[in-house]
C-alpha cells in the first residue's frame, strides 16, 4: 500500500498480534511506529524524507498460533496518496491445508520452469563452436576426450562421457573458442536443469560460460550439455576446474583436470 512522508498508516487486524512480533525492513526509514495496547492496531509513520517509490517491508506474527502464523506488507512511498487505514482480515486454516497448497504451487512452478526450458530449447540453438559441437559437426576444430577428470563424490550428477574442443584461427596462438561437451547421468528423483557454468583456471581466474541446452536432464535419465566461451576470455591457463549448477537447490557438479586441445585450422 502507498505511504506518504510524515503521515501515519494504521493497520487494523481481526486477530491479535503477538507482543514484540512486528518487524520493519529497513526500520530506520520510519519516524516511529507503535503496536496498539489491544494488539489489534499497528501504527507506522515514514520519515519526512521518505521518497516516492521507496519500499519498507512490514511483517507481523499473530499471537494465537494458528496458520497462517504471519503476514507481510509493503509500504511504498507516494508523494500524496498515502493509505491512512488498512483493515486486515485473516482466515486461519489448518497447517495441513496450507502445506498442500504450498506443495501444489511449488509443483506448478517446477512444471512451468520445465515447459519454459523445453520451449526455449526447441526454438533456439547455439552458434559458433558451441553449435558445431552440439551438432557433432566439429571436424574443423580440435577435440579431445577428457579421460582423466577428477570427480568429487559429492557431485549431483554422474559423467558418462566428456570431450573438450577448441578453435584457434590460423596465425594466432590463443584459441578463440573453447567448449566442453558432457553426457551426464541424473540419478535423482527430480529433473536437473543447468542454470550456470564456470571455468576456474590454474591461477584461480574464473569466467562464466554460455550453456546449451536449456532443457532439463530427466530424473533417473541422461542428457548432454555443452558449455563454452569465445573471445579474449578463452585465454585460460589449464588444467581448469569446471563448475555446473542448477537454478534452485544445492545439486552441483565439479570436474577437475579439464584440458583443451590446440587447433590451427581455419574455422567455418
Amino acid at each position: 500500500m502507498c505511504a506518504s512522508a510524515d503521515e501515519t498508516t494504521t493497520f487494523v487486524f481481526d486477530s491479535r498480534v503477538a507482543v514484540g512480533a512486528v518487524e520493519f525492513q529497513p526500520g530506520e526509514r520510519l519516524a516511529h511506529w507503535a503496536l496498539g495496547q489491544d494488539g489489534l492496531s499497528l501504527y507506522a509513520t515514514p520519515k519526512a524524507d521518505y521518497l516516492p517509490g521507496e519500499r519498507v517491508k512490514v511483517t507481523v506474527r499473530f499471537a494465537d498460533g494458528a496458520a497462517p502464523a504471519s503476514a507481510s506488507f509493503w509500504l511504498v512511498g507516494h508523494a500524496s496518496r498515502g493509505t491512512r487505514r488498512v483493515e486486515v482480515f485473516r482466515q486461519p486454516r489448518p497447517p495441513e491445508v496450507l502445506k498442500k497448497e504450498r506443495d501444489e504451487a511449488q509443483a506448478e512452478a517446477r512444471q512451468c520452469q520445465e515447459d519454459k526450458a523445453r520451449l526455449l530449447a526447441e526454438r533456439e540453438e547455439p552458434g559458433g563452436l558451441m553449435g558445431a559441437v552440439w551438432l557433432e559437426g566439429a571436424g574443423v576444430v580440435a577435440s579431445s576426450s577428457l579421460r582423466f577428470l577428477t570427480k568429487p563424490p559429492a557431485n549431483a550428477l554422474g559423467v558418462k562421457g566428456a570431450w573438450s574442443y577448441s578453435y584457434t584461427p590460423t596465425g594466432e596462438t590463443h584459441p578463440a573458442s573453447m567448449t566442453v561437451r558432457l553426457l551426464l547421468l541424473n540419478p535423482g528423483a527430480e529433473p536437473w536443469t543447468l542454470a550456470g557454468a564456470a571455468l576456474v583456471d590454474a591461477t584461480g581466474r574464473q569466467v562464466e560460460l554460455a550453456r546449451w541446452p536449456l532443457a532439463p536432464i530427466p530424473a533417473n535419465g541422461t542428457g548432454a550439455v555443452v558449455v563454452g566461451i569465445e573471445g579474449e576470455r578463452a585465454q585460460l591457463g589449464c588444467p581448469c576446474t569446471l563448475k555446473l549448477w542448477e537454478a534452485q537447490g544445492p545439486r552441483t557438479v565439479t570436474l577437475g583436470n579439464v584440458e583443451f586441445p590446440v587447433s590451427q585450422q581455419a574455422g567455418p
